[in-house]
Parts: C-alpha cells; sequence; structure tokens
C-alpha cells in the first residue's frame, strides 16, 4: 500500500532561529520518522525573491539550508529533499492556475497585505501571486497533506480551492490536499515579548548556529518581568512564559512540571538551566551541520538525486494536466 505523499518547504533568506527549528525542522523529522508518509521537502528558492535579497549571498543561503536538513535529520533515503527552481514544473503549474484564480482570491491574503505593510517599497507581482505558486509546488505531487502553521491555512485553503474548481471543470485531477497543523510553540523575542521571534531582531532572536557563549548571553540578558516567581501566565507573565516555553519545548518536562521544577528558585538559575538546555540540543546539531558543509560533493549528490526523483513526478503530472486543458499535441 502506497503511503500518502506529504510535501513542504522553507525558504531561504538567511539563519534559522530557534522557533524555525521547533516549528518546521523538528516538526519534518517527525512527520518523516513517523513512517506513515512519503515525505517530500524541498528549498523554495524562488518564493525567497519576493523579499529583497543578495545575489551573491541566495547560493549560500541554499546550501545552507540544506545543510540545515541533513542536520536535523532529514533523510534522503526516506525523504525526497529537493530545490524548487530545478523543477520547472512547478512554475509552468503555477502559469496554468493563474488563470483559473480569482484576483479578488488573492488580493484578500492576509499574508499579502501584512508583507505589504511591512515592506511598502517592495509590493511586488510576486508576492501577491505567491499563494498560486505555492499551491502548484502541493498539487504537482498528488499531495495529500501539508504541514503548515495557522498563518499558512489561508493559503492551503485557495489550493484545495483551486484544485476543486480545475476537478470540476476538467475532470479529476487533483487532490485536496488537508493541513496537518503543526503544534510548535510560537516564540517571541527574547528582548520583547510582544512581538515574535524575527531573525532581522537579532538582539532577541536565537539563531540555531549561536555558540554556546552567545547563547549563555543572549539568555542571560532576555528580559523577564516583575515579581519572582516562576509561573507560566502570558498574560501577566509574557516575557518569563516565553522562556518556560522554550523550556518545555527542549525538554521531557510539561509545562507544569517546568513549574514545579523551578519553585522557590530564582530567574537566574532558571535561566542558567535553560541556556544549558538550548547548548544541549544545539551543539551536537551544530557538529553535524559543521561536518556536513565540508562535504559540499556529497550535498550536491543528494540535491541532484532529489531533484531527479522530483522532475520524475512532477513532469508526468504536468503532461497529464496540460493534456486536459488541451495543450497536449
Amino acid at each position: 500500500m502506497n503511503k500518502p505523499i506529504l510535501i513542504s518547504g522553507i525558504q531561504p533568506t538567511g539563519k534559522l532561529h530557534l522557533g524555525n527549528y521547533l516549528g518546521v525542522l523538528k516538526n519534518f523529522v517527525e512527520l518523516q520518522n513517523s513512517d506513515k508518509y512519503q515525505c517530500y521537502f524541498f528549498i523554495a528558492d524562488y518564493h525567497s525573491l519576493t523579499e529583497d535579497f543578495n545575489t551573491k549571498e541566495k547560493s549560500k543561503q541554499i546550501l545552507d539550508l540544506i545543510a540545515d536538513y541533513l542536520a536535523a535529520g532529514i533523510d534522503p533515503k526516506k525523504s525526497v529533499i529537493f530545490i524548487q527552481s530545478a523543477v520547472p514544473a512547478h512554475v509552468e503549474l503555477a502559469v496554468i492556475l493563474n488563470n483559473f484564480t480569482p484576483f479578488g482570491e488573492l488580493r484578500r491574503m492576509t499574508q499579502f497585505k501584512e508583507k505589504s505593510q511591512e515592506n511598502p517599497f517592495n509590493i511586488n507581482a510576486g508576492l501577491f501571486d505567491y499563494p498560486v505558486l505555492m499551491a502548484a509546488d502541493i498539487l504537482l505531487y498528488d499531495a495529500q497533506f501539508v504541514p503548515v502553521g495557522e498563518d499558512q491555512l489561508q493559503h492551503l485553503e485557495l489550493t484545495r480551492t483551486l484544485a476543486r474548481k480545475f476537478n470540476s471543470k476538467f475532470g479529476k485531477t487533483f487532490i485536496e490536499p488537508k493541513p496537518l497543523l503543526t503544534k510548535a510553540p510560537r516564540l517571541m523575542s527574547l528582548d520583547d515579548p510582544m512581538k515574535k521571534m524575527s531573525k532581522s531582531q537579532t538582539a532577541g532572536c536565537l539563531f540555531i548556529d549561536d555558540k554556546p557563549l552567545m547563547i549563555k548571553e543572549k539568555i542571560k540578558k532576555a528580559v523577564t518581568d516583575s515579581g519572582k516567581e516562576i509561573r507560566y501566565d502570558p498574560q501577566i507573565k509574557p516575557a518569563l512564559s516565553n522562556l518556560i516555553l522554550i523550556f518545555s519545548a527542549l525538554s521531557n518536562y510539561s509545562i507544569k512540571a517546568v513549574e514545579r521544577r523551578f519553585k522557590n528558585k530564582g530567574y537566574a538559575e532558571f535561566k542558567k538551566e535553560l541556556a544549558e538546555i538550548i547548548i544541549k540540543t544545539l551543539v551536537p546539531f551544530q557538529k553535524k551541520k559543521k561536518k556536513l558543509k565540508k562535504q559540499t560533493s556529497f550535498i550536491k549528490k543528494i540535491i541532484s538525486q532529489g531533484n531527479k526523483k522530483a522532475n520524475g513526478v512532477s513532469s508526468k503530472k504536468l503532461l497529464q494536466i496540460k493534456e486536459k486543458i488541451g495543450l497536449k499535441i
């Protein structure tokens, strides 16, 4: 019996932080190792072009992200790892789907509105059309499941709408993918618990490549709340609650167990142990990544194999789609 297909990707736009590790990479590995799915994990480099980028840095970012995948535990023997731009069918299907995508559907996308407000000088057509390319990424592989955070649910719903619309017009062609909602914690900035952890705010961001000394320094400087009690309460103690969330996510402790562990103990002791558990998690990952980055030919071989597999599957699907709409002669 064939396993259901699952697909997801990450944009190569710079160093990943702890929130990315817990919310995406760790989740990818768990899904792969559950043995329930045939997993496709790709580098969403076309999507990354919607933001301002440095040409010289882009290829380095792609290789660095592949190293992140492998160091985290994504296994090319179990999953297909590929680069979006190496598979032409993605953009070809996006062009086709554009003709069935109502303008109004794209205009109401929350992420487009938010990113346009964040960067009013770079409101480009690629950002506006992002959800259609995302739909193509998914539909090409007959993916039944897509691991997403809540911020991507609207895009996935558009994918389902386009699949349904196409099927209604041309006959059963696409599978309507279902979301697999990630249960990852939403990590906030270490220096401002009202803002999400972001690589653009380096002081409050824990990068997965940060060295132990840097991790200790950032945790030591992390803001806390008034009072001495170590208690999880996002409303009254948002800064401390964020730190407790990190501790819980990286250990076998529930939030209640963390509270019990540090009952009658001070912030300094809690922060010291928190830094240690972060270091204990990230150092083995960093060592693997450092070793992998020296094996460029090995990484390129994995990508070549993944690209070949993805091209084989997607080109076959694209031919079927072209036949349905009368483009295959």
